[in-house]
């Protein structure tokens, strides 16, 4: 089957129809839905069939993380339409819909002086929790765009004020009479925008808030959803690949008849008819990878070993002298552990490049679609206006597409042969060249104080911040030290606070994870704040009531998921355990229960979570990513830790991905917020491990201190 941008089309408004595209607002810029020869400008990023249907532009990408629906939610509620009559499609390549947060989280912060910068969607990102804290007003300004000029034409048929007309369920509506969006378009479309930003509804309309219906559920339940391994095009050659990593790679051996080995900086591939057999042609050749000498498990403890001891770190965070609040007191110390942690997601990396008459078409799953679209043009020596890139859905929300590192092979692979190449990576060669999470070592201080308070609270992590490391390689720079994002701020009220990074010089390759660093950070502070209340003969609950004064949104969250959790105080014996997290402008309150099999292993039981996410506007996606995440955070904090050697994975060789079978009975309550939204993807992956750690220290009395968690005996 051939694949186009209109298969990609999903829900019920994958119809031909009006453009509402955006020649006029903003002015000057490339629309987002290719308009057709039946197409009017309207506005933005939307597409009006004359049956009524709606198609909306997303920037961002899916990943199962359900941003297609909330983000089509966020324009259908502001322009007054109908739920049944929207559908969605990815936006045009280059189009403008920055990712405001990308410099303010301190991603990007080199980009804007590479030449040229910014084009036109450069930082077009999907990542750390802020699709929806980024889009939703220009979401919204897209759909006022075109609500005011159905209202406008609808006024001027009817003779009234366009100010005292409203839309809502696909129509505009002026006392007692309505106009169906599909009947106004031809005549809006011949009107112009006004200067200036366009008003925005001072409330939220009949959709935003309700727990609708996801618009890929249903194509996905009946597989009609296409993601990058399924694009077939005439005349298609299948490339499998290996990767050298941080080393170097060579392949050795003539191909079998009808096989082409080809060879690129940093990869070697074999191309065929079909993707087995240029695999099989692979795994018989002599491929050597070559890299660090140092790149084991031991190599990487010295390193995490030697930046903890070293004077060379960077404070994050600080508040008051925590110097002077351990002067005269030997504060309570504790050293925590986190090993590398592999992706866990389920589609194994592809891409697929097509050169043609001087134009280079992409389509591939990535988080960050502009910068794989200049990797593509780069690598096969096309100019950036001559590429254009398809993003795909992501069948998986672990963050290893933020770097599609198989795009600028595609491309290369398909201008050398002049035949559309489709790359693909086996599960092994994604595994063993993965861009970990990077291992962190942490040594953590407190002094509490007889009345629960603590005067003071230090926390070094020795480490790479892996969410920096994979965008300085997508701005083919170097990271530059740690995000301040890196660590969360304390959720405590703490006199003095000192959270310090100590750069590690890893010999391994460290990548964007969900939930970035924070499920091991979270793991190191939420245990030893239970340390910290054992020691003081408090239990873990009224400890952490003591410190949130003035920390609203987490008591809430506590107050409530330990009242649905049926919390028991967490004594010695209970197997129930606590843990918050604030990030993302978000919150989260978590209460596992949880024991040790016959065996030694980990049984997770139950999580119920509490989570304030601010203004919500679906809460069916809020629960959904938090309950996703608490299972595959705690899936990872179970499993095996990979080894590595000469920098690339040695084992294992399987992802760990959380099953029906082991999957504890979950729990989310998403509690009414009227803040600005926060993010959501991040929030259990956070919380959860750290639940659970707590949760094992009190149904067997041994603390664990390592992540991930060892089987017990």
């Amino acid at each position: 089957m051939k694949l186009s941008r209109r298969t990609l089309l999903v829900g019920t408004g994958a119809a031909a129809g009006l453009a509402v595209a955006w020649s006029l607002w903003p002015r000057g810029e490339r629309a987002s839905l290719a308009p057709t020869a039946d197409a009017l400008a309207l506005g933005p990023g939307l597409l009006i069939g004359r049956d009524g249907q709606i198609t909306v532009a997303v920037p961002q990408v899916e990943t199962g993380q359900g941003i297609w629906t909330g983000l089509a939610q966020i324009a259908a509620d502001e322009l007054g339409a109908a739920w049944e009559s929207i559908g969605v499609a990815p936006a045009r390549s280059g189009s403008h819909w920055d990712n405001s947060l990308a410099e303010a989280e301190g991603w990007l912060a080199g980009a804007r002086a590479w030449p040229n910068a910014p084009d036109p969607g450069l930082f077009r990102v999907t990542a750390g929790a802020t699709s929806v804290r980024a889009m939703e007003r220009p979401m919204r300004l897209a759909a006022a765009a075109a609500r005011h000029l159905l209202i406008a034409e609808a006024a001027s048929r009817w003779g009234v004020d366009a100010a005292e007309c409203d839309t809502g369920g696909g129509f505009v509506r002026h006392e007692g009479k309505s106009l169906a969006f599909a009947a106004l378009a031809d005549g809006a479309a011949a009107r112009t925008l006004p200067r200036g930003e366009i008003a925005l509804r001072s409330a939220p309309g009949e959709l935003v808030g309700k727990p609708l219906a996801r618009l890929d559920a249903l194509p996905k339940a009946e597989g009609r959803m296409r993601f990058a391994g399924d694009v077939r095009l005439p005349g298609l050659l299948h490339a499998a690949v290996r990767r050298a990593g941080a080393g170097s790679i060579s392949i050795e051996g003539a191909p079998p008849r009808g096989i082409r080995f080809e060879q690129g900086e940093g990869w070697v591939a074999a191309l065929a008819d079909s993707w087995w057999a240029a695999e099989q042609a692979l795994s018989a050749a002599r491929v050597r990878v070559l890299g660090p000498a140092g790149g084991n498990d031991a190599a990487i403890i010295a390193a995490l070993d030697a930046a903890l001891g070293s004077d060379d770190f960077e404070t994050l965070h600080g508040i008051g002298d925590i110097d002077e609040a351990f002067a005269g007191a030997r504060p309570l110390a504790a050293t925590y552990t986190a090993a590398a942690q592999l992706h866990s997601d389920l589609e194994p990396p592809s891409a697929t490049a097509r050169y043609k008459d001087g134009l280079l078409e992409i389509w591939a799953a990535t988080q960050a679609p502009e910068f794989a679209r200049r990797a593509a043009a780069e690598a096969a020596g096309v100019p950036l206006k001559s590429t254009i890139l398809y993003p795909m859905p992501i069948g998986g929300q672990g963050g290893a597409a933020l770097e599609n590192v198989l795009v600028p092979i595609a491309a290369a692979l398909a201008q050398r042969s002049g035949r559309p190449v489709q790359a693909t990576a086996s599960r092994t060669e994604q595994i063993c060249s993965d861009a970990v999470r990077s291992p962190l070592a942490a040594r953590l201080f407190a002094r509490p104080l007889p009345d629960g308070s603590i005067a003071g609270w230090r926390m070094r992590v020795a480490g790479a911040d892996s969410t920096a490391e994979a965008f300085a390689r997508l701005l083919g720079s170097t990271a530059g030290g740690p995000r301040q994002y890196a660590v969360a701020p304390l959720p405590y009220r703490v006199s003095a606070v000192a959270l310090e990074f100590a750069p590690a010089a890893l010999p391994i390759r460290t990548g964007y994870h969900r939930g970035e660093l924070h499920p091991a950070l979270t793991f190191f502070t939420e245990s030893f704040l239970d340390e910290l209340a054992r020691i003081g003969g408090r239990d873990p609950l009224s400890q952490r009531m003591s410190l949130l004064a003035g920390n609203l949104p987490l008591v809430r969250c506590l107050v409530r998921a330990t009242a649905l959790g049926g919390w028991d105080g967490g004594g010695l014996g209970s197997q129930m355990g606590l843990s918050v997290f604030s990030g993302y402008g978000s919150h989260i309150a978590v209460v596992a229960q949880a024991q040790v099999g016959p065996g030694g292993e980990v049984q997770v039981n139950r999580l119920v979570a509490a989570v304030d996410c601010g203004r919500v506007v679906n809460p069916a996606l809020v629960k959904a990513e938090v309950e996703g995440g608490m299972l595959a955070a705690i899936a990872q904090a179970s499993a095996t830790a990979p080894s590595f050697r000469h920098g690339r994975v040695l084992a294992p060789l399987e992802p760990t991905l959380p099953t029906l079978a082991k999957a504890p009975e979950t729990l989310v309550e998403v509690l009414a917020g009227d803040g600005p939204p926060g993010g959501a993807s991040g929030l259990g992956s956070a919380a959860a491990p750290a639940a659970v750690g707590n949760a094992l220290a009190a149904a067997t009395g041994r603390r664990l201190r390592s992540l991930p968690f060892t089987p017990m005996s």
